[in-house]
């Protein structure tokens, strides 16, 4: 007898199965012919023939007998008993044999319960077969059966019940048992078959009303398309944005979420709460530019006229941005670090950012810092939140038009801090070269590429930047104008425009340089020009009224004429006395619009020994005072047993004007020494900087505009750290030329020259 494997067919004895013949081919190498005897053994998993062991197989098979062979590759065997397989031997590829033994079946069916079992399935079969187009054929073929074996081996290659479950059907002894076990499987089946229908039925109805939505939503869109070729006028806001997001070119996420907005305003509507919000977003996302501007090569010669014509002085800060150009032109990209302008106000910071943005052919956007204390005023305020709008930097890119403007970022010592946020901390990422590249707004809630922009950021004083935030920039100091400067400022810059704003034609007011050097030395107290471009301001009005009034055509403008003109009383400037006393000396100290000169007074009064300072000192200050006491009593130790019953008075005018830090130290030692040994000290005599209890002087900071606070108040000799002494290159000619400037390391140094300490005199400080 042929052996034949098969796999994943039901098996069962007593049946017709349809079989390809070329699976007796691939085992036997022939085809069947009718009359032959087979054995079908089942296999328990797809394998090659070539894999195939004893193990392959499970232990029951099927005797059959061919009973016909067609000419559409098939062939039929009725199948008659189960049998036991004993023994399985392999040969080659293709030959099996089996050693087999006759399993008997347990005869325990009742024929009137298998007429009942076989009624249930054919009306069950019947009523699946209502749904199909053919069911009167099938109906008739349902009823041609006669057994529900017949009905099961039929419905086999349709079952989705897996290889071991059909077994454990034909490994049943009791025919009643397997007729059960049949009964329920096609039941299941045929319920699964139902299901599996429905569900594709319902997907394919989705499927048609999806592709009957796009096809009409494509032909809208056609529709639409044409009518906004004949009437360009009339583009409705939604196609108008899609063809903006299309040409805008956007990055993916960017475009994403775009297209997304876009979707939801055409689900929603134009009378849709929300339709407004998403207007606006995809307006301003939209309006924003993507695209990376093409990098030109800068001229120089020609960047360097501009900031000269617009600006004077300024050397330092303009071969900064000269470097920063040159750079730009050979890397044919933005680079180089974040400019941080610092100096007193009417310096020029910002203004000279417009010239930058000149000199590179670039668009200028400032933003104001100052006062801001959310952060986000910076990152832009989430869309949840009704009334959401991007961040300042944002909102710059978008009024610019570019995306690689001149961006400065004006008053960044001013930000404040509160319960919604650091907005110091939110610039780290804005002002980092390394992470701007993908910026990402609350607003927009996609990245977008700062890495072109080239930011500019101004402050007054560098004492409330964080320092995270101060590590991101360079620091460039803009120093105050000497009065020679703020003359050449005047004449060429300050004058021409004020006369221009008021309507006098050039020549309209003439004045001598004498004027103006009275206007800058009485009038005006700055490091910077701004209170004297007030002044010419105010000048050129009122020479307005007297011109209209009198009918001139021009005017002539004295000195004595200068308070009346100006309609203002002259600044009391502080000035040094002629003469000295014991225990006052001239100090410098440098604020946030300048320098300022500073007398620190001393007197002694009988006490206990205590050391008593005003002046609304700080805390750097006080133990100033405290270091420079110590320090004196080492100078003078034959005076201790006397300052045991007097109290030192340390006093820094003006009392009402906080003061602060280290550089005030030489001056009180040398003021609290003149007191003690009665040698007085010439108030055109000033000095700055910090003391040690070894009598070492430290270096201080802001020299050039301490110097030219000195020169101002009419010092004439100065007393320096030697470690600021390479600060001296960045103070003006003529403020150099004024002052005598000495550089001292210890304070020994300092009473000496002033004949405090005598030459000869051995003391404990160094």
């Amino acid at each position: 007898m042929a052996v034949l494997p098969v796999y994943n067919v039901l098996v069962l004895p007593g049946v017709d199965l349809y079989l390809k013949t070329d699976m007796l081919r691939r085992s036997a190498g022939r085809l069947p012919y009718v009359g032959e005897k087979m054995i079908l053994v089942i296999q328990r998993q797809n394998q090659a023939r070539s894999d195939l062991t004893r193990e392959s197989f499970y232990p029951i098979g099927v005797t059959g007998e061919v009973t016909d062979v067609n000419d559409n590759g098939f062939f039929v065997i009725h199948t008659r008993n189960r049998v036991n397989l004993e023994e399985i031997s392999i040969y080659g590829d293709s030959v099996i044999d089996v050693s087999v033994s006759r399993r008997r079946d347990y005869e325990d069916t009742d024929p009137s319960e298998e007429q009942e079992r076989l009624r249930r399935v054919k009306v069950a079969l019947n009523n699946f077969a209502d749904g199909f187009q053919n069911s009167q054929m099938t109906r008739l073929y349902i009823a041609r059966m006669n057994s529900i074996e017949e009905i099961a081996v039929t419905m086999s290659p349709w079952m989705v019940s897996g290889s071991e479950e059909r077994y454990r059907i034909l490994e049943l002894d009791s025919c009643r048992e397997r007729a059960a076990a049949l009964e329920k499987l096609v039941l299941e089946n045929v319920e699964i078959t139902k299901v599996n229908m429905e569900a594709q039925s319902a997907q394919k109805e989705d499927y048609q009303k999806i592709y009957r939505e796009s096809a009409i939503k494509k032909q809208m869109e056609f529709l639409q398309n044409e009518l906004d070729e004949m009437h360009p006028e009339d583009v409705s806001d939604v196609r108008r944005f899609e063809i903006a997001v299309e040409e805008s070119g956007m990055n993916e996420t960017a475009r994403r979420e775009a297209k997304k907005i876009i979707n939801r305003l055409k689900q929603e509507g134009k009378n849709s709460p929300e339709a407004g919000m998403l207007y606006d977003y995809l307006d301003f996302v939209t309006g924003l530019s993507w695209k990376k501007e093409e990098m030109h090569r800068i001229d120089l010669d020609e960047a360097e006229h501009i900031l000269d014509e617009q600006h004077y002085g300024l050397g330092k800060v303009k071969n900064r941005i000269l470097q920063q150009i040159a750079v730009m032109n050979l890397r044919r990209r933005q680079s180089g670090s974040i400019l941080l302008f610092v100096g007193a106000p009417g310096t020029g910071k910002t203004s000279i950012g417009q010239s930058i943005a000149k000199a590179l052919n670039r668009e200028y956007v400032r933003v104001s810092l100052g006062g801001i204390r959310d952060e986000a005023d910076i990152r832009g305020h989430r869309r949840t939140y009704i009334g959401a709008m991007p961040g300042r930097i944002m909102d710059g890119i978008k009024k610019s038009g570019v995306s690689n403007p001149v961006m400065v970022l004006d008053e960044i010592d001013k930000l404040g801090t509160s319960y919604n946020g650091d907005p110091a901390s939110a610039l780290l990422e804005v002002l980092d070269p390394e992470q701007n590249n993908t910026f990402t707004d609350h607003y927009m809630n996609v990245p977008y590429d700062l890495s072109d922009v080239l930011f500019i950021c101004t402050a007054n004083t560098l004492d409330t930047i964080p320092a995270p935030l101060l590590d991101r920039m360079e620091i460039i100091r803009f120093t105050g104008y000497s009065p020679l400067d703020k003359l050449s400022i005047a004449r060429e810059h300050l004058l021409p425009r004020a006369m221009q704003s008021v309507g006098i034609p050039e020549g309209g007011i003439r004045m001598d340089d004498a004027v103006l050097e009275t206007i800058i030395s009485e009038y005006t107290r700055e490091a910077g020009v701004r209170g004297l471009k007030k002044c010419l301001d105010q000048l050129c009005r009122t020479a307005a009224v007297r011109i209209v009034r009198e009918n001139l055509t021009s005017m002539d403008v004295r000195t004595d004429e200068l308070r009346e003109l100006l309609d203002t009383h002259p600044i009391h400037l502080k000035h040094v006395s002629e003469t000295g006393a014991t225990g006052i000396v001239t100090g410098l100290a440098w604020t946030a619009v300048g320098g300022e000169i500073l007398n620190i007074e001393t007197v002694i009064t009988p006490g206990s020994g205590r050391l008593i300072i005003t002046g609304q000192l700080g805390d750097v200050m006080k133990e100033s005072a405290q270091i420079a006491l110590t320090l004196v009593k080492s100078i003078f130790p034959e005076r201790m047993q006397d300052m045991q019953k007097v109290d030192l008075h340390i006093h820094v005018p003006d009392g009402a004007t906080p003061k602060d830090g280290p550089s005030a130290g030489i001056t009180m030692t040398t003021a609290l020494a003149s007191l003690i040994s009665g040698i007085p000290v010439s108030p055109k005599v000033g000095m700055t900087g910090e003391i040690t209890l070894q009598g070492l002087i430290g270096a201080i900071g802001g020299l050039p505009e301490k110097l030219m606070a000195a020169q101002r108040a009419g010092v004439e000799t100065v007393y320096i750290p030697a470690d600021n002494e390479e600060d001296l290159r960045d103070v003006p000619d003529e403020v150099r030329k004024a002052l005598t400037i000495v550089p001292v390391r210890t304070a020994r140094d300092v009473l000496t020259a002033l004949s405090i300490l005598p030459q000869n005199r051995e003391a404990l400080a160094v």
